[in-house]
């Protein structure tokens, strides 16, 4: 979540991809160039800014044919103006929240977040892929405020983030596929109770902590109430595997376990923004 650590990241997967070292004020195109190349991702990203589609666009129709985010797009219909401008409205007003909340979530989002596409499925959530660099899907929910779409918004933008730390320094010993098999199952602190495959209990405890931490800045208490004990016990399971964690997850996987015991916000503000946090176990360049 520290965005010095986000720019090496992205500034190692620039480099692994294109040979070039990239500039701080130059990572944002120099990352969208990266992505943009066919090994990366169907489509090019824009060189800049958020590109906004709905379920007739190009990549709503990219998901649909290979059924990725099925459960997203299931049920999904058409919308007309109105209803648009209404998305495109709300998620404006949900990046200045972001940035009102903590700049360097909203830096993460800039930087992560290319391209989202908005349906009305009813899934009520977000996703995002490790295949789809930069894409974000978004169904709102009926009752979604400004705060909901800024978390959702964070939350896919913290997943991109793990995604490219996986793709640069490796997360896991073992495969996504070979993660799946019931032996390396752990408790989500999300769906509370169940057991998931390794890498994903790992990214939805990894993805309460801003989630939190946003309605806490906003004086709510829904999250940390239903997720603090969950955290905990995620922390306990994920700890259990830890030999199938690299030296770059286990890392991770600590700070993540410190702050479950904590539930201590000010860590997370200095964490998204300290230099202390920046070069981390990797050397920043």
């Amino acid at each position: 979540m520290n965005i010095g650590h986000i720019y090496e990241s992205m500034a190692r997967l620039v480099h692994a991809h294109t040979g070039e070292y990239p500039t701080t004020e130059g990572m944002s195109g120099a990352y969208r160039a990266a992505i943009s190349n066919p090994t990366m991702r169907p489509m090019a990203a824009a060189p800049a800014g958020l590109d906004i589609t709905y379920e007739g666009g190009a990549w709503a129709e990219f998901c649909t044919a290979n059924r990725i985010f099925e459960h997203i797009f299931k049920g999904a219909g058409p919308t007309d103006g109105p209803a648009r401008e209404a998305w495109d409205d709300n998620v404006a007003e949900a990046l200045a929240l972001i940035q009102e909340i903590d700049p360097g979530l909203h830096l993460m989002v800039d930087l992560l977040v290319t391209d989202l596409v908005i349906l009305n499925s009813g899934a009520d959530g977000g996703g995002s892929a490790s295949r789809l660099p930069g894409v974000v899907i978004m169904s709102p929910g009926e009752k979604w405020g400004v705060l909901d779409y800024a978390m959702c918004l964070v939350h896919e933008a913290m997943h991109l983030n793990l995604f490219v730390g996986d793709m640069v320094y490796g997360t896991f010993t073992l495969s996504s596929r070979e993660l799946d098999a019931d032996q390396y199952r752990a408790l989500s602190a999300v769906k509370i109770g169940r057991r998931r495959p390794l890498d994903k209990a790992f990214h939805a405890a990894i993805v309460t902590v801003p989630l939190m931490f946003m309605e806490h800045h906003q004086g709510r208490t829904t999250l940390v109430d239903l997720y603090t004990a969950s955290l905990r016990d995620a922390c306990v399971d994920l700890n259990r595997q830890r030999e199938h964690f690299t030296a770059y997850g286990r890392m991770l996987l600590d700070e993540l376990c410190a702050f479950g015991e904590s539930i201590d916000f000010e860590v997370v503000a200095r964490a998204i923004s300290s230099p202390e946090y920046a070069g981390y176990l990797p050397i920043t360049a």
